[in-house]
């Protein structure tokens, strides 16, 4: 072993330090399910910067430092409050909002937010069902996102009002009828949150003998 140390410790040194740097600095998460469409699609990689908000110890939840607060309409990686499996959602509501949903519509401090209708595709759930989806333009205090409802489908579309507590956070999925989000988990301690999903790194299509999406490279997400 020692032998084998000596001969390579230059590339042990090297994965030392990229280790690091992916649970401490920048990091990159491939999207596995539906939960984030249209913005985000299943092959897809984005990168995260870890930096957004916290600096931690590497490899635990331990906070050090804060470095940014998180925005409404952020798309945030996360550890999952239920069974700490890794997550990506967009922030909904802040420490403090009071927040509800009525018929699928977010109500923030007493305000409504806008929805406008852009198309209707046809989608297939995870359940093989093919039915409408409707993608709409969402407005939640003037921060504008894509999102996607499922009418057909037998989901939670109310809830609250609730008040987010301090430290925490209300997480959604842009595939409001097709995602484990805040509506089930529950509310997302500073503390989980791992970094901001800032753009599309590279993409292919896992459907279709996994051709790249070339278009999606670099894309930035909002």
């Amino acid at each position: 072993m020692k032998a084998f140390v000596r001969a390579n410790k230059g590339f042990l040194l090297f994965m030392l330090l990229f280790g690091v740097f992916r649970t401490a600095v920048a990091d990159w998460n491939p999207i596995p399910s539906a939960s984030m469409r249209p913005n985000l699609l299943e092959g897809d990689v984005v990168f995260v910067n870890r930096l957004a908000y916290n600096v931690k110890l590497p490899l635990t939840d331990l906070v050090i430092a804060r470095t940014g607060e998180p925005q409404r309409g952020d798309v945030v990686t996360f550890s999952s409050p239920a069974d700490g499996t890794r997550l990506i959602k967009r922030v909904l509501a802040l420490p403090g909002d009071r927040v509800e949903m009525r018929n699928e519509r977010l109500v923030i401090n007493g305000v409504q937010s806008q929805y406008a209708l852009e198309e209707v595709v046809q989608e297939t759930t995870d359940e093989g069902r093919v039915m409408d989806a409707l993608r709409m333009e969402e407005v939640v205090d003037g921060r504008r996102h894509r999102i996607q409802v499922l009418p057909q489908r037998m989901v939670m579309r109310d809830f609250g009002p609730v008040t987010v507590p301090q430290d925490a956070y209300l997480m959604l999925g842009d595939n409001r009828d097709n995602s484990a989000d805040s509506r089930y988990i529950g509310f997302v301690p500073r503390h989980l949150l791992i970094g901001r999903a800032e753009r599309i790194l590279v993409s292919a299509d896992y459907q279709g003998n996994w051709m790249p999406r070339t278009e999606r490279f670099g894309q930035s997400l909002r």
